[in-house]
This record gives structure tokens, C-alpha cells and sequence, in this order.
């Protein structure tokens, strides 16, 4: 059990976090290097905890939640080594005619109090990705995780505690959106929102927040293309795991794959057979692939998605089972258009393959949702590889590997329906922070 977080518990944080953006803002660099270089320490320490906390609260196998207690830790140093490159630029003003003898340049400075509201899937990283660049900026920040995993975001909270960070300068808000999500996003204090979640979710925080800066990432309905000179083998291993990968509950997960023609149902014969090696069990056995997902009620929704796209014609090749909250790796073929699969992100252990006659008409059919977080393709042919990079309408293109690949430092995020703004810990400082320009008009 956790505290459930009243509105006057969101009033206090909030009052707190006046105070503490003056503390942050005041600090040296050096000691906001200092503080993120020690939390890091303390989860590294303290890892199995982290890990296996991960895996009990959430969806993850203990092997997966490992992963993401070493991307957290990485998130965090990367957050460290940032700080030390807040940079501004000199300016020019005599570039205008009117302007001589003036110098000048610009800064950054931070924005003040950020609120982040955070997801299930990844309850550890995911809040690091928020905390880590708004701490190096020299913000306050208000942490609201989601209500099925909260622990993770204490646990965080707990290592910048033992780090010495001020106190006022963190705080985590443990309880229902419901009760409390209105009052955080609206407060006019809060000077940006950051959230990760759903798409109808970040719809009405945009409506709510008012004139404050925002950054989302909604979630993708993430497409990979197979051209027919890949190496079958390495894009099956790949786009398996991009698929399965904490039960498929992962923004950037495999949802759509399409394979040229002519190595089709080699494709589709290998990914099937591999997706059924997949071992689905016990989270915190070594053993275990893929473990539940988040609750039974969103493995229902997933049977209830699954279900509808075969009634209306869907070819089911593997999986479609159901054992409480565990369902079954799954893999489909002719998904109708009119079908929620199809057009929307599924969010679990679901995979839909098509064939296309080639790289034109798998980019245009890659395309025809309103998600564009990141896309994959496989081939050894470099001008097609350049091809789709320039024609996929996403905000990542992973060229042999799947659209699940990511690493913490570079730039995340799409378009469309997919979100605003990029995390990734400097693109996230660029967000958390303004630049303020300085001129001097010199004595002739």
C-alpha cells in the first residue's frame, strides 16, 4: 500500500516546490553533477532491490527489469554529464544595420517547477527520463507515477534522497489521476507538464495545462518492413523480441510487420515457430521470456481485440489464449482495415504480418495511422534504406533492427498522435529549460 494523495497534498508539494526551484536553480553545477553521480551509485548498489521491485509491481521478468535498472542508472550519469554542457551562444547584433557596437550572447536558465506524470510500462526509467534532465537544469519537479506501479518512483525518490538533494527540490505524489491529476496540471506554478501515456490522456491534459510548456509521448502503433534481401534470421530474432518485450506493453513494441512478397511466408514460417519457443510464466524466474501483463482487465481488452479482428477475417497463426491476466504471444495475418488492431496501438503480446509487393507500398501502408514514434527496416540494399528513412512519417528510423531499439541519449519522441516535444536526457534540457539573451550597447 501507498499513500493516496488528497488535493491539499498537491497544494503542499506545489508550495514546496516554489521554494525548492530557488534551491535547485541556486545550486552549482558541480553539486548537481555531484547529487545525480551519487544517486546513480546508490541504484547501482542497491540493483537487485530496484530490479526485482520492478518485476513484482509491474509486467517485467526479472530480466527485463535488470535492463532497466542498468538504463536507469545510465539515464541518470548521462543527466550528470549533460549538466556540465548547458551552453548559450554568442550573437552577432551587428548583423543588423542600426547595431553596431553591441555585444551580446544567450543563456539558458531553468524553467522553474515541472510536473511529470509517468506510465506502468517502464516504472523506473521512464521517471528517471523526467527527474534526471529536470535536476540538471535546476528545476523542482513533482513525480506523479501511475497508480499500478508507484513504488519504482519512490524507490527513485529514495537514491536522490540518500544523494542530498535538497528535499523540496524532488517530491513523489503517490495516488489516483482522478483526484489529483487536474490540480497538478492546471496549477499555474507548474511551468511544463511532462507526461508519457495514452493519446486520449494527453488530449486532455493539453486541454487542461493552459499556457505552460508540454512535452508527450503517446504511444505508437510501431511498424517494421522485411525487404527480401535481409537477413531473415537476425530480423526474425529482432522483431520477436520488439514485439514481446515486457508483454508487449511498450510504446515502441512491434505491431505491424511488413514483408516483401517474395520472402513472405519464409518470414512469416520463421517468426511464427520462434514466437512459440517463447517461454510465458513465473516474472521472476530466470527461465520466463514474458510474464502478465499489467492486470487481467488488460488482457481481456487485448482477447477482446484480438477476437474482433478474427471474426471479421483475420488469420490467427499463433497464440489468441487467454489464462488470466497472461495472454498468449499472438501473431495475425489479414488484418482488415476496419479492425482496432489495424489503426490503434495495442499494447500487448499482438503482431500482425502483411505481405507487400515492395519498399513503396510498405512505407505508404506504414504510414496509414495517425502514430509515428519509430519504425524498423531490414535490408542490405542501402538506397532503399535511405528510401524509407526519408519517406516513414516517424520520429526514429532503425535501419536492421527493430522499432524497439532505443538508447537514452538520443533524441525521443514522433509525430502525429505519437507526442510533442523529445525526451532523451539533452533534448529533454533543451525542454526544461529557456533561453534568456543578453545585450550590451558599448560607449562610443
Amino acid at each position: 500500500t501507498v499513500p493516496a494523495a488528497t488535493p491539499a497534498d498537491v497544494k503542499r508539494a506545489i508550495e514546496l516546490a516554489k521554494e525548492g526551484k530557488e534551491i535547485a536553480a541556486s545550486m552549482p553545477v558541480h553539486q548537481r553533477i555531484a547529487i545525480l553521480q551519487r544517486a546513480a551509485d546508490y541504484i547501482q548498489q542497491h540493483g537487485e532491490l530496484y530490479a526485482t521491485t520492478i518485476a513484482r509491481e509491474g509486467s517485467k521478468t526479472i530480466r527485463e527489469a535488470r535492463k532497466e535498472v542498468q538504463r536507469c542508472i545510465e539515464t541518470i550519469r548521462i543527466s550528470a554529464e549533460e549538466a556540465r554542457r548547458i551552453n548559450g551562444e554568442t550573437i552577432p547584433f551587428d548583423q543588423m544595420p542600426g547595431s553596431e557596437h553591441r555585444v551580446g550572447y544567450y543563456y539558458r536558465f531553468p524553467i522553474g517547477i515541472i510536473a511529470a506524470i509517468t506510465p506502468f510500462n517502464d516504472p523506473l526509467n521512464l521517471v528517471a527520463h523526467k527527474v534526471g534532465p529536470a535536476i540538471a537544469a535546476g528545476n523542482a519537479i513533482i513525480v506523479k507515477p501511475a497508480t499500478l506501479t508507484p513504488l519504482s518512483a519512490l524507490l527513485l525518490g529514495e537514491a536522490f534522497h540518500a544523494a542530498g538533494l535538497p528535499p523540496k527540490v524532488l517530491s513523489v505524489l503517490t495516488g489516483y489521476a482522478s483526484e489529483i491529476g487536474d490540480l497538478l496540471v492546471t496549477d499555474p506554478a507548474i511551468r511544463m507538464v511532462t507526461f508519457t501515456g495514452g493519446v486520449e490522456a494527453g488530449r486532455q491534459v493539453a486541454r487542461k495545462a493552459g499556457l505552460k510548456k508540454l512535452g508527450m509521448e503517446l504511444g505508437s502503433n510501431s511498424p517494421v518492413i522485411v525487404l527480401k534481401d535481409a537477413d531473415l534470421d537476425d530480423a526474425v530474432e529482432n522483431t520477436v523480441s520488439g514485439a514481446f518485450w515486457a508483454a508487449g506493453q511498450n510504446c515502441l513494441g512491434v505491431q505491424r510487420i511488413y514483408v516483401e512478397q517474395a520472402v513472405y511466408d519464409e518470414f512469416a514460417e520463421k517468426f511464427v515457430a520462434r514466437t512459440k519457443a517463447y517461454v510465458v510464466g513465473d516474472k521472476l524466474s530466470e527461465a520466463t521470456d514474458m510474464g502478465p501483463l499489467i492486470t487481467e482487465a488488460e488482457a481481456m481488452r487485448v482477447e477482446q481485440w484480438v477476437n474482433e479482428a478474427v471474426a471479421k477475417g483475420a488469420n490467427l497463426l499463433c497464440g489468441g489464449r487467454r489464462q488470466g491476466a497472461f495472454y498468449d504471444p499472438t501473431v495475425l495475418t489479414n488484418v482488415p482495415e476496419t479492425c482496432r488492431l489495424y489503426k490503434e496501438e495495442i499494447f500487448g503480446p499482438v503482431v500482425c504480418l502483411y505481405p507487400v509487393a515492395n519498399l513503396e507500398e510498405a512505407t505508404a501502408r506504414a504510414n496509414d495511422v495517425q502514430y509515428g514514434l519509430q519504425a524498423g527496416i531490414f535490408t542490405r540494399d542501402l538506397p532503399k534504406a535511405f528510401e524509407a528513412v526519408y519517406r516513414l512519417d516517424v520520429g526514429g528510423v532503425m535501419v536492421n533492427d527493430s522499432s524497439d531499439y532505443r538508447i537514452d541519449g538520443m533524441p525521443f519522441g514522433g509525430v502525429k498522435d505519437s507526442g510533442l516535444g523529445r525526451e532523451g536526457v539533452r533534448f529533454a534540457i533543451q525542454e526544461m529549460t529557456e533561453p534568456k539573451v543578453v545585450c550590451f550597447r558599448l560607449a562610443k
